[in-house]
């Protein structure tokens, strides 16, 4: 059987632009995965790995037309965003070149041997290794920053691990363009070219998970298609590391001071935070619980008229609209929900932003309201309108894993002279990887101290996707005990020949 044609589609019009590849066959995976575990041992060399991700992210400067260009035709994400999204993309490979060169990721600790101790301790000597081959699936909304050249691949390489990624089918033009730029970049550093393999095709993401020589992936996607590449990864006869991002309502708590002290800027800034790429950020916030009473009235009222502002967009693909539709559908037909602006379709191949309202007592016991506690991915939220406290209590007890929380504080409750604030942040730690206090959960800086994970089914582990621990997806650890010196790799020599940092004893080494 010929394998199957993979077409850029132009999301403005749902029609094929052209034909960018063909879906992988099995043999084909297979073939991909083993050579890219051919090429681990070249990425040993950290000064290698540090220079691969650096010329990567020089190469996709220097074809930055080019890449927007593509990226822009397959996604209608626009030159604007997609400008900002190459840079953070080019951000991120340079960030974990910076790690690389650190070592610090390596968590190098050294006891030596102290027969003194009650039991004694023999000489032991612990750093971390890379997993192996790992297998990236890349994201519809983010075709640069996490797909091809994203942070999960910028993080395996840094690691140590070779990557294959399955592009996603909204951008294979984009994939096959961001997989060459890289590939040509592990050339110039003197590796494999096959450090990095592209991959298209459903059925070849599902043979990539059970390949036995693919020791993790990592996934950002829906929660049916990452829970079902999950299930695969735990039941293969070597169960392997699935670091799944699936969905996520990220919650925000708007207390009734805070409304009534600055109703109209927070319903401006929920507007543009919910409606932003056209609502399609893994961080929109979908679920807000608002007071009931006047000051939640000017709320509603300044998000109506930012909304209300909001041009109709296209979303990622035609499949996606028709989801959002039928979601916000449905979700309005449920008794005591209203829309006081109604989200859905804003033309042929457009939706409109909008919201939808209902009494969060609804929401404080299982029914069938339970539907506007699942994420719906486009420009929509909705608003829960509570009466006491204890309705907030009762609502947040019931939400699933997140992103990110959000709490809307007035300036006394944020100084602390007002009670409450710390108990609704302790309510919200549970539910979320980031918590915010008076800012949007939309935009996620690529920093040391982000967290971008969260309890199921926001994530499938408690890692992050972003930012320097990212890296630790990728590695084990192994100590080695009363080894000789010379069979030692120079990392954990005594002598530290690489300056590395590290802990001796238990004490940061000097």
């Amino acid at each position: 059987m010929a394998a199957a044609p993979v077409w850029s589609v132009d999301p403005r019009t749902g029609k094929p632009r052209e034909q960018v590849a063909d879906e992988a066959t099995a043999e084909e995976v297979d073939l991909a995965v083993r050579r890219a575990h051919a090429a681990r041992g070249a990425l040993a060399d950290r000064t290698a790995r540090a220079a691969l991700l650096r010329t990567a992210a020089d190469l996709l400067d220097a074809a930055s037309e080019h890449v927007i260009e593509a990226a822009d035709a397959e996604t209608c994400l626009g030159p604007v965003r997609l400008t900002g999204e190459l840079a953070r993309t080019t951000a991120q490979l340079r960030a974990f070149a910076d790690v690389v060169d650190e070592g610090a990721f390596l968590d190098i600790r050294i006891d030596h041997a102290d027969a003194g101790r009650t039991p004694p301790w023999p000489d032991l000597r612990r750093w971390k290794v890379p997993l192996g081959v790992v297998a990236v699936y890349a994201a519809s909304n983010f075709p640069l920053a996490f797909s091809v050249p994203g942070g999960d691949t910028a993080s395996a390489l840094a690691a140590g691990c070779p990557v294959v990624v399955k592009a996603h089918p909204d951008h294979p033009g984009t994939s096959e363009l961001c997989a060459s730029v890289l590939r040509r970049a592990a050339a110039q550093a003197g590796l494999p070219e096959d450090v990095v393999i592209l991959v298209h095709g459903f059925e070849a993401g599902v043979e990539l998970v059970k390949h036995p020589l693919v020791s993790a992936a990592g996934f950002t996607g829906s929660v049916r298609g990452g829970r079902a590449l999950f299930d695969a990864a735990a039941a293969r006869p070597a169960p392997i590391p699935f670091h799944g991002e699936l969905g996520s309502l990220n919650p925000v708590v708007i207390t009734e001071a805070a409304a009534a002290e600055r109703a109209e800027q927070i319903g401006a800034g929920l507007a543009g935070s919910m409606s932003m790429g056209d609502g399609q950020f893994c961080t929109k916030p979908g679920f807000v619980l608002a007071p009931a009473g006047e000051a939640g009235d000017r709320l509603l009222a300044s998000l109506t008229t930012a909304v209300s502002e909001t041009e109709p967009g296209v979303m990622l693909d035609h499949r996606m609209r028709d989801a959002f539709i039928a979601g916000v559908g449905e979700r309005s037909a449920l008794p005591g929900v209203d829309a006081p602006l109604t989200p859905g379709a804003g033309g042929e191949h457009t939706v409109s932003a909008g919201f939808l309202t209902l009494p969060a007592e609804l929401l404080t016991s299982e029914g069938e309201h339970d539907l506007l506690l699942e994420e719906c991915f486009g420009p929509v939220t909705v608003v829960a309108r509570y009466t006491s406290s204890q309705e907030i209590t009762a609502v947040l007890s019931r939400l699933p894993g997140n992103l990110t929380a959000t709490l809307q504080l007035a300036d006394a409750e944020a100084e602390g002279t007002e009670p409450g604030a710390a108990e609704l942040l302790a309510e919200l730690t549970p539910l979320a990887g980031r918590v915010l206090v008076n800012g949007w959960p939309t935009g996620v800086a690529v920093a040391p101290a982000q967290q971008h994970g969260g309890p199921y089914p926001a994530t499938t582990s408690t890692s992050s996707s972003v930012g320097a621990t990212a890296i630790e997806r990728w590695l084990r650890p192994v100590t080695y005990q009363s080894t000789p010196a010379a069979l030692l790799p120079p990392e954990l020599r005594d002598e530290n020949p690489l300056s590395l940092p590290r802990r001796l004893n238990d004490h940061p080494e000097h």
